[in-house]
């Protein structure tokens, strides 16, 4: 294989891209990738998305990765035109419902003669590999290409049954990538290669190619992984145009790897490639794809946040980058901070909500099904909580002594290490301060003068060291919220005795 650098292709008018996952196991973030920017591409060019499953490998498919894959893109906002659930003119969507249209397009292919029977086992192709001194993993060497009538029966009487293979020409494959320019694969490099298994079962080599044609598909965007591929997925479109099952030859882009730690492709096994997982710690749909667009695309210079309206406004797949991505998980953290700042604040709450419950620190997984002192305390708290969190699982962290009422809370490990020597006699000077103050002046500014001017102005502490022990009173942690604005918020009865109890236990 080679790739020339020139001009890439133009789009069709009417673009019609698909996205076509294997239900195999839990969604990850380079099948998002790839649904994201096939629907970017839809969304931009005003075309179609179509959304198909390939579910023909029994031993690995199943129906709760269907399930999931269908959850995933309704969490992320990822819509489509026609396919799954949506419905449309070239169903069924699922491949294992097509098999007849299979078993009709592969015996169309035999009597042509684009394909063949082939009867050669594995063992067998790797003998003859021996034999004429090519590696033993060579592959397919073509014996079956001209067998005769009565070789054929031979082998039936043996009991073998054949598998269908298509006739590879003896001519170079080239075609335009839309992302990577010219690419040429020389004549011979690809051997004739199998559609159909003896056992009747067709094999993604036809399968997706076929489905392609018939649903209309003319931009087939996909992984860098499928390149090596694409060259029989051309030579079989040539012979579907000549059987009158393909309109035309689809233009073909394919995607950079994504990266993960050490420079390896991220697998599927690697816990930073789960989209769930993702969603658990807390990324919202506007950060991960934000994220995810920037593995192989920019909208600008310099200009990393972005919304999906202002992606579809600028997406062009022959502007994707053909260098491999990294997935970076501490800029992919970082750009969803920023998305989450940017919530409106009441949205903010309502999508931190199921997070708190899961995380023990409200009574319920919805904002109006709270109580009304966890409503209070968490608006009070939106905008001291909402510039500080990158994820909202750390939503609870920073909530979670605001809505509790105990008077003593255990400080975090890390918390401990932060109080010196001075802790008791700021503790005490902090609880003499406090106590005079008024229920009715308890309020955010009064308390910063009163505290400060007890333990910087008269007691000589250093900032850090006079409101350290307070905040780990208040808070159980060395990161908070801001301090005065939580005293406010859990009211003096309570901040009284988390600072006599954080006392008591130095």
């Amino acid at each position: 294989m080679t790739e020339v650098e020139n001009t890439k292709p133009e789009l069709p008018e009417n673009v019609r891209v698909r996205f076509c996952p294997s239900p195999t196991g839990i969604p990850h973030v380079g099948m998002v990738r790839t649904a994201l920017f096939n629907w970017a591409e839809a969304r931009h060019t005003k075309g179609t998305f179509v959304f198909r499953i390939e579910d023909t490998d029994a031993q690995r498919d199943s129906e709760e990765s269907y399930n999931q894959i269908i959850e995933a893109l309704n969490w992320l906002g990822i819509d489509w035109d026609e396919g799954i659930n949506v419905g449309g003119p070239d169903g069924p969507y699922r491949q294992s419902e097509r098999g007849d249209i299979y078993k009709d397009v592969a015996a169309k292919l035999l009597e042509a003669g684009y394909a063949y029977e082939s009867f050669s086992t594995p063992e067998e192709i790797e003998a003859r590999n021996v034999a004429a001194g090519r590696p033993k993993a060579f592959g397919y060497d073509g014996y079956d290409r001209n067998l005769t009538e009565e070789q054929k029966a031979a082998f039936r009487a043996e009991g073998r049954k054949p598998a269908l293979r298509i006739r590879m020409p003896d001519e170079d494959v080239a075609f335009d990538d839309l992302i990577r320019g010219r690419i040429e694969f020389k004549a011979g490099s690809v051997p004739d290669y199998v559609i159909v298994r003896p056992n009747g079962d067709p094999l993604y080599t036809l399968t997706n190619p076929v489905d392609d044609a018939m649903m209309r598909i003319n931009v087939v965007l996909r992984g860098e992984d499928l390149l090596s591929s694409t060259p029989r997925q051309i030579v079989l479109y040539r012979y579907l145009i000549e059987l009158g099952v393909a309109k035309e030859m689809p233009l073909f882009g394919h995607m950079p790897y994504v990266m993960g730690q050490g420079n390896k492709k991220l697998s599927k096994r690697d816990p930073e490639s789960n989209l769930f997982l993702h969603r658990d710690n807390g990324f919202i749909r506007e950060g991960l794809l934000n994220y995810l667009a920037l593995l192989g695309w920019s909208i600008a210079p310099d200009r990393d946040v972005f919304s999906m309206d202002e992606m579809i406004e600028k997406f062009d797949v022959r502007d994707v980058k053909a260098n491999p991505a990294r997935f970076d998980i501490d800029k992919a953290i970082s750009i969803n901070a920023e998305h989450i700042r940017m919530l409106e604040p009441q949205d903010f709450l309502n999508r931190s909500v199921p997070y708190l419950k899961r995380d023990g620190v409200v009574s319920a997984d919805s904002w109006d099904a709270l109580t009304d002192r966890e409503r209070e305390v968490l608006t009070a708290a939106a905008p001291l909580v909402q510039p500080r969190v990158r994820l909202l699982g750390e939503v609870a962290g920073m909530v979670g002594s605001l809505l509790s009422t105990e008077g003593y809370i255990e400080p975090d490990a890390d918390a401990k290490k932060q109080l010196k020597d001075s802790a008791p006699a700021v503790l005490d000077a902090a609880i003499a301060a406090l106590d005079a103050v008024a229920e009715g002046d308890w309020k955010t500014d009064f308390l910063h003068e009163t505290l400060n001017k007890a333990l910087v102005e008269d007691g000589g502490y250093k900032p850090r060291l006079a409101f350290g022990p307070v905040r780990v009173a208040m808070s159980g942690r060395r990161v908070s919220p801001p301090l005065f604005e939580s005293m406010e918020i859990v009211g003096k009865d309570v901040a009284m005795a988390r600072l006599k109890g954080l006392r008591e236990h130095l």
